[in-house]
């Protein structure tokens, strides 16, 4: 049987649970500590593998999803280029340098998420975003993510955004 979970999590064992260590709890996890890992990268400057590392040794990783962890927070450096220019087009009227950084780490994150990792459905990805917005976020910034990244998906998913909205 394999079904999603409402991290968008594959599941492929008995009775649709999730692989050992992936589940919609640890893929939030995992979102809600790269998010923040990329912040430090904002400001700090440190190398991606410098702030992993004080990350997992700093925090309590035994409920996250740490391989999920690992490629979004060395993906989002690999790729940034595409991955703002991916998004920057739906800002409107604002530039990527005006963002604050928690912004600009979702919203790298989660296009990040858009783009490379299609077996996550969009809506779960703009709604982890979201909610990390609204936990950390200045306020309405989660409507600016959320407008920002409805957009993005139309674009980068949309096949899977056409058929979503059209049934």
């Amino acid at each position: 049987m394999t079904s999603q979970d409402s991290s968008g999590q594959k599941s492929t064992g008995p009775k649709g649970t999730a692989p050992k260590g992936q589940t919609a709890a640890t893929r939030r996890m995992a979102r809600h500590y790269t998010m923040q890992a990329l912040y430090q990268w904002k400001m700090a400057g440190n190398s991606i593998n410098s702030i992993e590392a004080e990350f997992r040794v700093d925090n309590d990783m035994t409920n996250v999803d740490v391989e999920y962890f690992h490629e979004i927070l060395h993906g989002v450096p690999e790729h940034l280029s595409e991955i703002e220019t991916a998004f920057e087009p739906f800002l409107v009227e604002r530039s990527l340098l005006e963002l604050d950084p928690v912004t600009q780490a979702l919203l790298r994150m989660a296009t990040y998420e858009l783009k490379f990792r299609i077996d996550v459905p969009y809506k779960v990805v703009i709604n982890e975003a979201v909610s990390l917005a609204k936990k950390f976020g200045a306020e309405d910034s989660h409507k600016f993510i959320n407008g920002v990244l409805d957009k993005a998906a139309a674009v980068l998913r949309a096949p899977e955004v056409k058929a979503n909205r059209g049934s």
